[in-house]
């Protein structure tokens, strides 16, 4: 290959995001997903962070969300307030996309991002939500970044911080949850998807050089992959964008 299975992740994640999307992202792979929509396929939608800034140019990779790069030629600064007052506007939230992440996922789309073992007295303590939970409970649909390890893709996890589709189709609704949920997962091997009427994660596409066999190897509990194709390789026009003008210092890459 001449590409990175990174390069991979940023790319496929790009193409999911459409002109008419305002992307709600975080630091890291998710910013420069952002970043690479922005440049590639979605020139028109608008990239918002939790920190205020609205809007951004985004010319320099920032190093994080209080990166001061993320304010440069926005159309509006504000603050955390405004921030998530348009996570939960009804007229703005549908068309917002959350990009996350999280130490594990389950089938629906459950999301833990606070500790792996007891929560009382834990291996692991992260740093948990952030703003999360609130992005996984208020936007139209997230995008989650994972890594494709059993210990990641778990039957049942060790906390729940960020819902999905909780416990099935109806699981948002009875928790008073507005419409929304996960799209897609892209891991480093492969992207999913969530059935319209289970609710349940099935394998939407395995990279070249990855069988649906192995990404279900990668996981506590079985998923469908009668629907899965082969995820398209980045183009050259793809990478050369990614690298020369989002990230040409490869502080992600």
């Amino acid at each position: 290959m001449d590409y990175t299975l990174k390069e991979m992740m940023t790319i496929v994640a790009a193409r999911e995001i459409r002109n008419s999307d305002i992307v709600f992202c975080g630091t890291g792979i998710s910013m420069l997903a952002a970043m690479a929509a922005k440049n590639i396929n979605a020139p028109q939608s608008v990239i918002f962070f939790e920190t205020g800034a609205i809007d951004s140019r985004l010319e320099d990779l920032p190093l994080a969300v209080g990166d001061s790069r993320i304010m440069y030629q926005t159309s509006s600064n504000g603050g955390l307030l405004d921030s998530f007052a348009t996570m939960q506007n009804r007229f703005t939230r549908k068309h917002i996309v959350g990009i996350l992440g999280a130490a594990q996922i389950d089938i629906y789309g459950n999301l833990n991002s606070t500790v792996i073992g007891d929560y009382d007295e834990p291996e692991v303590r992260f740093s948990g939500s952030g703003g999360a939970c609130d992005v996984a409970s208020f936007v139209s649909r997230t995008i989650i970044f994972m890594k494709q390890e059993k210990r990641k893709f778990k039957k049942r996890l060790d906390y729940l911080t960020s819902p999905g589709y909780l416990n099935g189709p109806d699981g948002r609704e009875k928790a008073g949850l507005p419409k929304g949920g996960p799209d897609r997962v892209i891991t480093d091997m492969g992207i999913m998807g969530f059935d319209d009427h289970t609710r349940q994660m099935f394998l939407k596409g395995y990279y070249p050089g990855i069988t649906p066999e192995l990404i279900l190897e990668n996981m506590e509990f079985k998923i469908d992959t009668s629907r899965a194709k082969e995820v398209m390789a980045p183009t050259p026009d793809e990478l050369e964008l990614l690298r020369e003008k989002c990230d040409p210092l490869h502080l992600i890459l």
